[in-house]
């Protein structure tokens, strides 16, 4: 969200007179609070609903966003972001009262179905997930940028504060990440339920900090991001990947302190919501500049509200994960709001729904049972909840009220749902809503299941049948569109299973989907007999040769390997022979973005059986003649299981 009419700073010129209006804005902000401007007596809540777009033969990301929203003559409800393979629903803000819950789910469903004719026109389909599984590195490339103004000036600033280095992700779980990119647009690779909670000025200090010592929990029951590029990492990763993909900080050789741009605070809010801005201010330079219209303070002095444009630009370039939002009701008058960011998207329409009525409930609980929050706990003990929730989700243990360790699971069934249900019954919810969606919450927990414990046990199911990869995060991912079908939440969900997908189609697969990243290499001045032996523990017939960079020197085959042992033994030679001496020093090689049909060409041409996958000259991967077979003979057992059930009809 945010306005898009905004671009880098042409001259310095420019950027004085944005700066300016930043600091007016803030002046007005505080006059505003001060006079008591805002609007109180009412509690609305709001959100945002992210997506992935996916071709439904390929089950990856498709481009088409802006096209589809030409074809739906640009709803006003219906929004771009970073990456062409995004949209986002915006929804009708509403009161806290009656059954609001339920027509805002209502409201989902309808944008979502008449959104989904649309996608069916492109051979498309959207996705409810904090990370799609079957997402990789090459579709975060510049390429695939939504062509707005908004998003290239954005990018292009963050480029510019990283000093044009390549980013980094290092994310370990089960598996480890560790990867380089050229650009921030790995952030497009999260998609969000974002919800906001309208508060009162008068206790938004209050309220803030409560979001703050909610947000662990919440994550940790709603966590729905276990995978990244087919690794398991976090169980909300996208909490790690937005973090990282937007870290522009530099080492030093002193240990001094940096802040992120994303990320979850430094401490308790004590008098005022200016606390944070103020901070933000002085932390973060100012990225983005837009053309404002109006001086604020001129408007304030004329006794009418401002819309602090240059505080909102430069708001939407600081992103915590609880971030405050100042907007401007329909009745004229200004008023505050919290956005949580902490909220995945998906599983389904009815578990996001649960997900924020849990939320808001639980704000509002715990607002009247414990107006003292930062006398009960202390903030390093949600900085840890907080990392916690999104390491370990469902697993984790809390540090909660007055040093106490629980478990999240007893934290939320024997705490948080009661006092959500007690705040959602002060505002005057319905019943019915109150018992449908926090029945989803009790069930996910009694079960233990939320997205992220069923995508990674539906994983480890999937990986026992020794498919490949690929084929893995494409049941997972055909299986979660499948079920999000039927509106059941996630801890009704079966097992993903490889039946669940009638058809797997590779042939437009990228040689980054197939590589075998997991390799054994040696060094030019390795003797001979080691690579045998390395051949033969590993049970593997081709060994790249790498210098201490990694940089791809050569490749030793099975076969000249034996024909050389042979040699040294008839010849009874005493000088070692080394791996530099017999390697083929310039193989054939290809890149990650290749496609399997063209490395499939190159091997065919040159009756090779190994392709070293290279990048910029180091060596990333290999693709061998194993992996095609391994293709092939799956594609020849779902035709024979294809044909078995058209027998058996």
């Amino acid at each position: 969200m945010g306005t898009q009419t905004v671009s880098q700073f042409s001259d310095r010129k420019q950027k004085q007179a944005f700066i300016r209006s930043l600091l007016n804005d803030i002046r007005s902000f505080e006059y505003m609070l001060e006079h008591d401007w805002f609007e109180s007596g009412i509690t609305r809540f709001g959100s945002e609903l992210e997506m992935v777009l996916i071709d439904k033969t390929t089950l990856k990301p498709k481009n088409i966003a802006m096209p589809v929203i030409d074809k739906m003559k640009s709803p006003k409800w219906l929004e771009t972001e970073l990456a062409q393979f995004n949209l986002e629903l915006n929804l009708t803000p509403r009161e806290m009262v009656g059954n609001n819950f339920s027509l805002m789910e209502a409201e989902i469903q309808d944008r979502l179905k008449k959104l989904d004719r649309v996608l069916n026109k492109f051979d498309a389909t959207y996705i409810l997930t904090g990370i799609l599984p079957t997402i990789q590195k090459f579709h975060l490339n510049h390429e695939n940028i939504t062509p707005r103004e908004r998003y290239y000036a954005l990018l292009d600033a963050i480029k510019q504060l990283n000093l044009g280095k390549d980013f980094e992700l290092k994310i370990f779980g089960i598996d480890e990440l560790f990867v380089k990119h050229n650009s921030p647009l790995l952030e497009a690779a999260n998609t969000s339920w974002q919800v906001h909670l309208q508060c009162e000025a008068s206790e938004y200090v209050k309220m803030y900090n409560i979001a703050q010592t909610l947000a662990g929990p919440t994550m940790a029951i709603a966590a729905n991001s276990p995978l990244v590029f087919g690794k398991r990492l976090w169980h909300e990763s996208r909490i790690a990947m937005f973090e990282q993909a937007l870290d522009t900080r530099r080492t030093n050789e002193h240990m001094r302190e940096q802040a992120t741009r994303v990320s979850f605070g430094r401490d308790w809010l004590d008098n005022s919501i200016l606390e944070i801005y103020k901070e933000d201010i002085s932390r973060f330079k100012v990225l983005l500049s837009t053309e404002v219209e109006e001086d604020s303070w001129e408007m304030i002095k004329k006794n009418k509200v401002p819309e602090l444009t240059s505080l909102l630009v430069h708001n939407g370039t600081v992103y915590r994960w609880n971030r405050p939002q100042f907007g401007i009701s329909k009745n004229g008058q200004p008023h505050l709001r919290i956005e949580n960011r902490v909220l995945p998207a998906g599983p389904t329409v009815p578990d996001q729904m649960a997900n924020a009525v849990f939320w808001l409930g639980a704000m509002k609980g715990m607002a009247k049972n414990y107006p003292d929050i930062q006398k009960k706990i202390d903030f390093s003990a949600l900085k840890d909840n907080f990392g916690k929730g999104a390491r370990f989700g469902l697993q984790a243990d809390f540090t909660w009220i007055n040093n106490k360790r629980i478990h999240v699971t007893d934290l939320i069934k024997k705490e948080l749902i009661p006092l959500s249900r007690e705040g959602l019954k002060s505002c005057k919810i319905d019943s019915k809503d109150i018992n449908k969606y926090l029945g989803i919450i009790k069930e996910r927990v009694t079960k233990k299941t939320n997205g992220a414990i069923w995508m990674l046990d539906s994983y480890e199911h999937l990986l026992k049948n020794k498919v490949s990869k690929d084929e893995t995060l494409s049941v997972l991912t055909h299986s979660i569109m499948k079920n999000q079908q039927t509106n059941k939440p996630v801890h009704t969900w079966k097992k993903a299973d490889l039946v669940d997908m009638a058809e797997y189609k590779p042939l437009e697969l990228k040689v980054s989907e197939f590589m075998q990243t997991d390799l054994f290499t040696v060094a030019n001045d390795d003797i001979i007999e080691m690579v045998a032996e390395l051949m033969d523990w590993r049970k593997i017939r081709f060994v790249p040769v790498e210098d201490e960079k990694g940089n791809l020197k050569g490749i030793i085959t099975s076969r000249l390997l034996t024909r050389n042992l042979i040699k040294a033994l008839r010849d009874k030679n005493e000088d070692p022979i080394t791996v530099e001496d017999i390697m083929i020093k310039k193989p054939r090689v290809t890149t990650p973005d290749t496609s399997i049909m063209d490395a499939m060409k190159i091997m065919r041409k040159n009756k090779i059986g190994c392709l070293p996958v290279v990048e910029n000259k180091v060596l990333v991967g290999v693709i061998t003649e194993t992996d095609f077979l391994d293709i092939t003979s799956r594609l020849l057992e779902r035709l024979h299981l294809k044909q078995k059930k058209k027998k058996g009809k």
